[in-house]
């Protein structure tokens, strides 16, 4: 239980993190892929110094609350898969 909190928490502040990472500054959503296809994005966790690459599918994203269409311009680092 623990674990889907802290996972919740981070899905929180990566829909609310203002990062410049852009892998395409041309493209404004996510490429698409397989249903296995996992998207990398950064997320910013308080109290850590650098940026962490979460890797996980549109799936497990939404499960977060995560838009990765939305977020893939300012966050998106490269998809897997």
């Amino acid at each position: 239980m623990a674990n889907k909190t802290f996972i919740l928490a981070l899905g929180s502040i990566l829909a609310a993190s203002p990062l410049s990472a852009q892998p395409d500054p041309g493209s404004t959503t996510a490429p698409p892929g397989s249903a296995g296809t996992l998207y990398c994005l950064r997320v910013t966790i308080s109290g850590h110094v650098a940026d962490q690459v979460l890797c996980w599918t549109r799936n497990e994203w939404a499960d977060q609350g995560v838009d990765v269409d939305r977020e893939w311009a300012a966050n998106g680092v490269r998809t897997e898969g």
